[in-house]
């Protein structure tokens, strides 16, 4: 699917581009990095086109051929295989530039909430499609977004700070009512990873050690936190965009 860009500056009749505020100034976006893959990779390339603008997909060794990298105008290797490789800051970065990209699409999970990743995609002169670094630095952990949530006076469910000793998390469960389901969270990072529900104090110690795991490799922080789990609560992810 070609992207019809034309002259850039925009110079087209279509009005499809999009004039993008940034810091010092505005600029007109033309080409947009998708640091993602699966489905919201697809949703984003689609979006994309419908706003005339060229969708640059990445893809991990073992995506090769996927739907994501079919979505796209063009598909970019990682050099590497599995969620590690787009987890890579560097790599990432290297190909919007040399692909002319103008933008970056961090989609969710990955590197979507972490405000390092934001603020190299500014150092690279690239657009980072998402909240601000200082956003991400307290949205993008779970503690400080407790605080803040806490500071206005939004109500919140019980939990803990960030624990790094399995003791914490089990005295924290030992003192709720018997029958509470805990979420063990990571502090960092978001998509899904260090996360898990346990309803049966038995099967803390495993949740807790995996979570740690997933989070350290995703996000290089072992922090962990937890809350009760409340079935059927709405959801709203400050972090989301």
């Amino acid at each position: 699917m070609g992207s019809g860009l034309g002259d850039f500056p925009p110079t087209n009749r279509t009005g499809k581009y999009i004039l993008y505020t940034v810091t010092g100034g505005e600029r007109f976006l033309r080409s947009i990095l998708i640091a993602n893959r699966g489905e919201i990779a697809v949703r984003i390339a689609r979006a994309a086109h419908d706003l005339g603008l060229e969708a640059v997909a990445v893809q991990a060794s073992d995506d090769a051929g996927s739907l994501h990298s079919r979505a796209a105008d063009r598909c970019l290797p990682l050099g590497a295989a599995g969620p590690a490789a787009y987890l890579d800051i560097e790599r990432l970065l290297a190909l919007a530039v040399e692909a002319g990209c103008d933008a970056v699409h961090p989609g969710y999970g990955f590197l979507s909430e972490r405000a390092d990743f934001a603020r190299a995609c500014r150092a690279a002169a690239l657009v980072f499609v998402g909240p601000e670094p200082e956003q991400l630095e307290t949205f993008g952990d779970k503690e400080k977004s407790r605080d803040l949530a806490r500071h206005c006076g939004v109500p919140l469910l019980p939990g803990t700070p960030a624990v790094d000793a399995l003791a914490t998390a089990q005295d924290f469960m030992a003192s709720l009512r018997p029958g509470t389901a805990v979420m063990v969270k990571a502090i960092a990072g978001g998509g899904g990873r260090g996360l898990r529900v346990v309803k049966d104090p038995a099967d803390l110690r495993a949740a807790f050690e995996r979570c740690r795991s997933e989070a350290q490799a995703a996000w290089r922080r072992r922090g962990v936190c937890g809350t009760v789990a409340a079935a059927c609560a709405p959801h709203r992810d400050p972090g989301a965009w």
